[in-house]
């Protein structure tokens, strides 16, 4: 397998390194006309688009003349031509947008004096633009993706086969069995906030993610469990997530459906609201994992003020000091991603989460390569010309 994945990578990085990097073709074809007007009137396809440009260029013939220069368009089977642009400095070089390679094209070029008369008008056609079916300034991002799916498999099969995969230990996970033993010891509950958002921020979804194997440990003693909700459907996916959470568990008796429930939309009555709960439940574990806006200081501080151990987690870099401030733990930025995998284990969760953290390092490596080639070339006043060309292919690959 690993043999195969590296052949395959080899292949790949060879046909980078012949890949042509103009981004017209040189068979492209070509309308042109020459006249007493301009020389090099010319029309050609847009390469890499759908078919819906055409670019026209020429050059100045007549030297000190200041008329102004009129590009007219009509399709082919139309009797009206319409302006396209009017300018008086030459070279010029024109994209026309919102055409349909479907249709073909005319165009003329006029002189036009300061009174608006027209004459000596030079007409070029028939063309049509051409519709790509694949963007070729494209093809490194396609062969990267390939690469990253490559990689995605062969960890998952890793992971399934026994692999262990090492895992960056995420302290404020690790304290979970501590904290929920905790809440059992003392008979009070477990509170977890699922943050502030809705379904359609990743943050929420992957705290619905942690969700489910803190429900299974706390099934597994026989915690109660509080999941306040701000948004109704994050409810209801709360609700599918503990219940098969306690059905793995083998305790699905345990489970209460009323223990999961909505409080209101409004930001700081959902942040006072649980405050309230802190203050009269006391649970001895407060799980803050999701995303919050200026609410997340309220809800720590109120949840500080009760002695429970606090585990917070958000991606919102504006709220990470309050929680850093208030509680025990914190578990910053994609810390909150990877704690799906990190506590599950889950074959494909782990591989992905791997495949990312080898891809960053990847992409580290490159931009560091480029800027120690960028030295060497500045050094040596860009005389080399195979650190020309390794320029040339991370620039082709940066802009992709």
């Amino acid at each position: 397998m690993k043999n195969k994945i590296f052949f395959f990578i080899f292949i790949i990085l060879s046909f980078i390194i012949t890949f042509p990097q103009n981004e017209t073709s040189k068979d492209e074809p070509v309308v042109r006309v020459d006249s007493t007007i301009v020389k090099e009137f010319q029309i050609k396809d847009v390469s890499n688009d759908d078919g819906s440009k055409l670019e026209i260029s020429c050059q100045k013939v007549l030297e000190g003349n200041n008329s102004l220069f009129k590009l007219y368009r009509k399709e082919l089977n139309d009797t009206v031509f319409k302006n396209v642009k009017t300018f008086q400095s030459f070279p010029v070089k024109i994209v026309d947008e919102g055409l349909s390679y479907q249709k073909k094209y005319q165009y003329y070029l006029a002189v036009s004096d300061s009174l608006g008369n027209e004459s000596e008008k030079c007409l070029i056609g028939d063309f049509s633009p051409k519709a790509d079916l694949f963007k070729t300034d494209k093809t490194i991002l396609l062969l990267m993706i390939i690469i990253y799916t490559m990689v995605i498999i062969y960890l998952v099969e890793s992971v399934r086969k026994g692999k262990d995969l090492f895992v960056r230990k995420i302290s404020g996970l690790d304290t979970l069995d501590e904290a929920v033993g905790r809440a059992t010891e003392m008979g009070r509950p477990v509170l977890y906030v699922p943050g502030s958002s809705s379904m359609s921020d990743i943050a929420t979804i992957a705290s619905l993610n942690i969700l489910g194997p803190v429900a299974k440990k706390i099934a597994e003693y026989e915690t109660k469990l509080i999941v306040p909700n701000r948004d109704p459907i994050v409810m209801t996916v709360a609700k599918e997530v503990v219940k098969e959470s306690y059905s793995e568990a083998g305790r699905p008796d345990v489970y209460n459906d009323n223990d999961i429930f909505f409080l209101t939309d409004s930001q700081f009555g959902y942040a006072a609201a649980v405050s309230g709960i802190m203050t009269r439940e006391k649970p001895a574990t407060n799980l803050l994992l999701g995303m919050f806006w200026a609410e997340s200081l309220i809800m720590a501080e109120a949840g500080n003020t009760t002695g429970a151990i606090q585990i917070a987690g958000t991606d919102a870099v504006t709220q990470l000091p309050f929680f850093i401030t208030s509680c025990d733990y914190t578990i910053i930025g994609e810390e909150l991603y990877a704690a799906s995998a990190y506590l599950s284990r889950e074959p494909l969760l782990l591989g992905t989460l791997k495949a990312q953290d080898y891809f960053k390092g990847f992409i580290i490596i490159i931009i560091t390569f480029y800027f120690v080639i960028l030295l060497i070339s500045w050094i040596t006043g860009g005389n080399l010309v195979f650190l020309n060309k390794i320029l040339e292919i991370l620039r082709f690959i940066f802009k992709s």
